[in-house]
């Protein structure tokens, strides 16, 4: 079976392009154009892994391209999209172009094409904080950011294509995913990177929000058995452990293991404004464990120790004293 994946060259896609390739699908591997021919997480894996990867460079927010990757594959995980919240209170222009809008090219290039499969790629933010816990699927939606508030537009819009089309979609909706080759917008890394940099100092925003937490290898898991069952058509389904932990938690934890004479300074940059900050994320799973034969393998402190390795060894890729958006 031929696969397509969007947004591959990023931190969840590269993970999963180098799963299906073990697997044995045949893989395309989408790629963001860019005139220094690189091609994001894919250039460093390994050869073998590669060597059965099929490149395509192109854009995600233009049809043409999206229809033109989309030929002669069965079927198509869509992960590219833009993520980081904070760049999206002052570009939320492009945040519609690529989130809303590119997902509306890879479902009209899947409707002309008959596409057997679509996974379109979801977030727990497009919950909001949560009105209860743990939240299912049938939770209320809350655009909080220009970034949730797109994400929320592209999944009512796989929606509409299936209920309006038959088209075989499903909405794919990881919780807080984290481990290696995550970028250092996100809050794990964050922690990690300043503490590997021997600095005392860890500047993080507000501690009081939790989070539902995802090891990389247990969210790729997740989506491929998602694909794998017929059964999860027409659904939307979260990928979640059912456990939360505080910012505030994870960096006392983190602090502790690796340089326990740091101390947390609120950066007041990184603090998100009032209204827009998502408080609490607890996802539900049942849905998941029900329709698949996914379950989390990884413990947290299992998937924080490989993260630390990770970034141990590439520390030279980040850019540790600047807040990065």
């Amino acid at each position: 079976m031929k696969v397509l994946v969007t947004g591959s060259d990023g931190f969840i896609g590269s993970h999963l392009v180098e799963e299906l390739v073990k697997k044995g699908y045949q893989v395309k591997a989408f790629v963001y154009y860019n005139s220094f021919n690189t091609w994001g997480w894919l250039d460093t894996l390994p050869e073998e892994v590669m060597k059965s990867v099929e490149i395509f460079q192109g854009d995600i927010r233009d049809p043409n391209g999206v229809e033109e990757a989309m030929r002669g594959v069965d079927a198509v995980f869509h992960l590219a999209a833009l993520i980081a919240i904070p760049y999206s209170y002052h570009s939320p222009d492009t945040y519609v172009d690529t989130n809303i809008k590119g997902t509306l090219n890879v479902l009209q290039a899947a409707r002309k094409l008959n596409t057997k499969r679509v996974l379109v790629t979801s977030t727990s933010e497009v919950y909001g904080t949560a009105q209860y816990v743990p939240i299912d699927e049938k939770h209320p939606f809350q655009g909080q950011s220009p970034y949730s508030a797109t994400k929320i537009g592209a999944d009512r819009l796989a929606e509409s294509f299936y209920r309006s089309f038959q088209l075989p979609v499903t909405i794919v909706r990881p919780f807080n995913t984290y481990g290696p080759r995550q970028s250092a917008r996100a809050v794990i890394p964050t922690i990690i990177m300043q503490l590997l940099s021997g600095s005392t100092e860890i500047k993080l925003g507000s501690l009081t929000p939790t989070r539902d937490f995802n090891y990389v290898k247990d969210t790729v898991h997740g989506f491929i058995a998602i694909f794998q069952s017929d059964r999860t058509i027409g659904e939307e389904i979260n990928i979640a452990t059912q456990k939360e932990i505080s910012i505030g938690q994870l960096a006392k934890e983190l602090i502790d293991q690796i340089n326990p004479q740091a101390r947390i300074l609120c950066d007041e940059q990184r603090l998100r404004p009032e209204k827009s900050e998502v408080n609490r994320l607890l996802g539900c799973n049942e849905k998941i464990l029900r329709l698949t034969d996914w379950k989390p393998e990884y413990s947290m402190e299992k998937g924080l120790a490989e993260t630390i390795k990770f970034l141990s060894a590439n520390l030279e890729r980040y850019k540790v004293n600047i807040y990065n958006l």
